[in-house]
């Protein structure tokens, strides 16, 4: 799924690729991939680069991503279990590890890896900062941990992914532990099989968060988030 759109001034665009935390994500000069699995290689056609947060078979597909860095050169930016499993595939020039507290430059697009509460290796999460600072947070599988509160007052988010089913432990109501640790001006519940996981978050955060507005994605549509005012 591309974007050909141009995103307008203090604005992103993004679609959600699959059931998981699958994520294309365009900001006015990057398109970014977020755990793309479950796609046709065909379908990403135009990326900057490729960001891995942990090594399960939801969120890393090495084949997929071999061929996807092949087609378009793409650089890939995985944590340390999944960088391991991509060394000897990928280019070295275009594989970077990150961890928590890394910050990696593309030009005016900033891409920072914080810790992700959840099962596996070295996950990471992402705050991806765009040329006009629009901030969005992917919390990939993560479940709420107490340092969101800090991320969230010093970042300001303007969106927050929030995993509501599948993962290990996770729920619409963690996911709202999400939102409310963070206070994004849009949450976003995703990383579910389910509409009913989706709604029941909204309605969680409609009735202990109104202000923060909730958007329940549907797969391969575009959506754009403005900055917050």
């Amino acid at each position: 799924m591309s974007i050909q759109k141009i995103p307008d001034r203090n604005t992103i665009l993004f679609v959600w690729l699959n059931q998981y935390a699958g994520i294309m994500l365009k900001t006015p000069s990057k398109t970014l991939a977020i755990d793309p699995v479950d796609v046709k290689a065909k379908s990403l056609k135009q990326v900057d680069a490729i960001l891995i947060t942990h090594e399960h078979y939801d969120h890393l597909d090495p084949p997929l991503i071999v061929e996807i860095q092949k087609t378009t050169n793409c650089s890939i930016i995985a944590d340390v279990a999944s960088a391991k499993k991509l060394k000897h595939a990928i280019p070295s020039e275009k594989l970077q590890e990150i961890k928590p507290g890394v910050e990696i430059k593309m030009c005016e697009v900033s891409i920072k890896a914080e810790k992700c509460n959840h099962n596996a290796q070295a996950p990471v999460t992402y705050i991806i900062t765009s040329e006009d600072e629009v901030k969005i947070y992917h919390t990939a599988d993560s479940l709420p941990f107490p340092e969101l509160a800090r991320i969230g007052q010093k970042e300001k988010f303007d969106v927050v992914f929030c995993a509501v089913g599948i993962a290990s432990g996770s729920t619409p109501q963690t996911g709202f532990e999400i939102a409310r640790l963070t206070k994004p001006q849009v949450a976003v519940p995703y990383h579910t099989a389910t509409i009913a996981s989706q709604k029941e978050f909204a309605e969680i955060l409609k009735k202990e968060m109104p202000r923060i507005a909730c958007l329940i994605p549907q797969q391969n549509k575009i959506y754009q988030v403005s900055k917050r005012k």
